[in-house]
């Protein structure tokens, strides 16, 4: 060892610019090796079979499947069973107004509203396991990922935050007792050690529109990464016609409703009349 820095000092002497240029030579090296072979990060992919699913008049619902695949995932992790995912289907957003009923005088009538900007139609849920086992509260808060955790924006924002607060939860209730925000624990499974098919639910009365499929991508209980693919549903046959032709020509479509409304009730008056 005592030999090879005195050789190295010797040579340091005679030439010191070769010592410089090798120096930075080597700086360089390194730079450039650990730029070509960073540490690599798990990531995660989704597909659908397609991008358009249409529903008749006959629909009751149905379940719909997405596959992924995850890279560069860590063998010893895979081995242990540590990856989670959340897939979440959530349908398009418009504006709600939730209602308070009140009894007066024995009947139940319309006291007070709020309404709220931007909210999911649908928001279907699929995971690997239960919620509480894949990461904790405050992770699901950060990400707005869940039914009770996305943001309801009201349209009054100056209004009583307890209030505001009391109708969102309201709004939760209803969209989870009409099966438009659901939850499948158990939903996605790994079909090999890379992929995986997620099977989330589909209600009868699902919205039309865009909606957008996301998955996340868990680690021992820490966030990974997130995709998305978006999927159209639409209506066919006789309801869509009907419902393109009330949103295309909407002042031919209210005079031939209400002519209809009125043949109908005379054609009823006709045949059940008793004189």
């Amino acid at each position: 060892m005592v030999r090879i820095r005195n050789l190295w000092f010797l040579v340091a002497l005679a030439n010191p610019c070769a010592v410089v240029a090798a120096l930075a030579g080597f700086v360089l090296y390194a730079t450039a090796a650990m730029a070509q072979s960073p540490a690599e990060r798990e990531t995660i992919e989704i597909g659908l079979s397609t991008n358009v699913v249409t529903i008749t008049s006959d629909f009751s619902g149905a379940d719909l499947t997405i596959f992924g695949a995850l890279d560069n995932a860590d063998p010893l992790v895979q081995l242990q069973g540590r990856y989670d995912v959340i897939v979440v289907l959530e349908g398009p957003d418009r504006p709600v107004v939730v209602r308070r009923k009140v009894r007066f005088f024995g009947m139940w009538i319309n006291m007070e509203s709020r309404q709220f900007n931007n909210v999911p139609i649908s928001y279907s849920v699929a995971t690997t396991r239960m919620p509480q086992d894949i990461t904790g509260e405050k992770s699901y808060q950060q990400l707005a990922l869940g039914a009770d955790n996305i943001h309801l924006e009201p349209f009054d924002s100056d209004g009583d935050p307890v209030t505001i607060k009391a109708f969102g939860e309201a709004l939760r209730g209803v969209k989870k007792r009409t099966g438009l925000y659901s939850i499948r624990p158990g939903g996605v499974q790994f079909l090999s050690k890379s992929l995986f098919r997620a099977t989330l639910a589909l209600p009868a009365n699902v919205p039309v529109g865009y909606h957008k499929a996301r998955a996340f991508l868990f680690k021992e209980g820490a966030f990974i990464q997130a995709t998305s693919s978006g999927l159209q549903i639409v209506k066919s046959g006789m309801e869509q016609a009907v419902f393109d032709a009330a949103h295309d020509h909407g002042f031919f479509y209210g005079i031939f409703a209400v002519a209809l409304a009125i043949l109908t009730g005379w054609l009823g008056r006709l045949m059940f009349r008793r004189d």
